[in-house]
């Protein structure tokens, strides 16, 4: 299923976006529901807290790395200490307001992300509270900026495995970082 991914990008067009309103009608197309987790790449999954919070469910799955974007929060009870030395974990202290800067966060949840995927067996699940903005906007934030996509094909390709809606801001930062990255790819 999801080892197919990479190989559909052509779909969407490798545009810069032009609007938040124009990335919230790509985000509403395609399927409706989510589970807990979803895999949205070969070895990346997003997932809800539960999950992350459920040792033996990350195991089932083969988990190796978490990225937490709801660190510090309320429910979340990741960090080093919780999942020990068999899952290396990345704490995100992001909240979900269209005016917090999670932005900040692109390039070393990116990185996180890239050098986990690097490692042979290696599987990540990156978290928020439900699944659906925070994770996915560092998710996409990722397809983008190691996989050269375009934020209409990053979107594009979450949404064929998982229902995902970034808030307003994240959507604006994500928009800004394609256009930065179109305007670097063609300098």
């Amino acid at each position: 299923m999801a080892e197919a991914l990479p190989s559909e990008l052509g779909r969407e067009e490798a545009v810069p976006c032009s609007s938040v309103l124009e990335l919230e009608e790509l985000l509403r197309e395609g399927k409706v529901s989510c589970s807990r987790v979803d895999e949205v790449w070969p070895n990346l999954f997003i997932g809800d807290v539960a999950t992350a919070n459920n040792r033996f469910e990350l195991w089932k799955l083969g988990i190796t790395h978490v990225l937490n974007a709801a660190h510090g929060g309320l429910y979340s009870q990741g960090s080093p200490d919780y999942y020990g030395t068999s899952v290396s974990y990345l704490g995100v202290p992001a909240h979900d307001l269209p005016t917090f800067n999670i932005s900040a966060y692109f390039s070393s949840a990116a990185d996180f992300i890239h050098r986990a995927l690097s490692t042979p067996g290696a599987k990540v699940l990156v978290h928020c509270v439900v699944g659906v903005s925070r994770s996915a906007t560092l998710v996409l934030a990722y397809l983008m900026q190691h996989h050269q996509l375009s934020l209409r094909q990053a979107v594009s390709t979450v949404r064929q495995h998982r229902w995902v809606f970034p808030n307003r801001g994240f959507l604006r930062q994500l928009c800004q970082l394609d256009q930065q990255l179109r305007g670097a790819g063609q300098s």
